[in-house]
This record gives structure tokens, sequence and C-alpha cells, in this order.
């Protein structure tokens, strides 16, 4: 029985292992939007860099949505629901390589879009058609007894960041870096969080 991708997976070849995701697969649609999977997630990190977010929020950015592309993580089950949950599947992914606020960015930006639509109703109108459905399957606005837990967070100023970056990432006509660009910041932060590569 051959291994999963997952299971061959280091700090010395992880970004190699997701810049072939996005090379391989980033040209898929990103559920309805105008933008291709690769173009959402380039832009979201594009946007962060040119406004001088830190290397931690430009890397949750770039792969807020890589748990989309679960199929390359062998989390398929039968116990998949209509919503597979991308954000859990991605940030499981990343959690042995990187730092908890990349992989909370990555695990909380839906629950951060829910929030947001509870507390600042003006977010709510500003919200494209397809997330606005994605919304309705990811359970809506947050409840108040979510809100407050959500709040407990000690992360929660970063992964509301990545939700605001993940929104506008969504132009059509927006030139972007290749993931080769971010590729050595990647790296940094993973190296950052396992020590250095022996």
């Amino acid at each position: 029985m051959s291994r999963s991708p997952i299971q061959s997976l280091t700090q010395a070849n992880i970004v190699e292992f997701l810049e072939d995701i996005f090379e391989r697969r980033g040209g898929e649609e990103y559920l309805g939007e105008p933008v291709t999977m690769a173009e959402h997630m380039l832009q979201g990190a594009t946007i962060a860099e040119q406004n001088g977010q830190s290397e931690e929020i430009i890397v949750a950015a770039l792969l807020h949505d890589i748990g989309h592309f679960t199929s390359e993580f062998g989390t398929f089950s039968m116990d998949d629901t209509e919503d597979r949950y991308h954000e859990e599947a991605g940030a499981k992914v990343l959690e042995e390589f990187f730092p908890s606020i990349v992989t909370d960015c990555v695990r909380y930006h839906v629950a951060a879009k829910r929030y947001l639509c509870a507390t600042k109703p003006a977010y709510y109108q500003r919200l494209s058609e397809a997330s606005v459905h994605s919304l309705n399957l990811q359970g809506g606005p947050m409840s108040a007894d979510e809100v407050a837990e959500f709040k407990t967070n000690p992360n929660i100023k970063e992964i509301v960041a990545v939700r605001y970056l993940d929104d506008a990432g969504k132009h059509a006509d927006m030139k972007t870096p290749r993931f080769a660009h971010f590729s050595p910041m990647v790296q940094r932060v993973v190296d950052r969080h396992c020590g250095s590569v022996t």
C-alpha cells in the first residue's frame, strides 16, 4: 500500500510540496469567483506584502485556502460531509511545520467571516455572491456565544486580518508574482518554527 503524500512531508520538502500544488492545481476554479484558486491566494499574499504585513500574515494569506485541495492530503473518508471543512484540512497539513499564528489564520478564516458578519453588519454587504453562498453552508453569522468564544483566541487580530485579505483577493485583472516569489519567505517561517534544517 503506497503512502499518502502527507506522510512523506518534512521541513525540507514542505515548501516544494506546496509550490507543486499551486503549479498543478492552482488553475482550478475558485468557487464561482472571477479568479482561479492560485490567483486568489497569490492576490491575498501580494496585497499583504504590499501593505508591509509580517511574514507570518503574508504566508497565512498565501496558504489559507490550501485545504481546498484535500485530495492532495488523503483526507477523504466515509465521514466526509457535504462541507469538507477545507479550513481544518489545510491547518492539519500545515500545523507540524508552521507556527500557530499561521495555522490559526488558516483554521479560523471561515470562522472569522462568520464572526465579522455577526459583529459588523456592513461587512456582510461587501461579501461576494459566492461568499454569501458558502457562508450559508458554513453556519451563517455567529451566535453571541460563538462570538464570545472566538474573541478568546490570542491570534484573533491576525485571523481577522487574513480574512480581509481573503476577501480582497478576488480581482480578475490583478497581476501577482508566482508562488516561487514567496517560497524563500515560506521556508523562513517554517525554519523559524522548526529550527534550522540539519
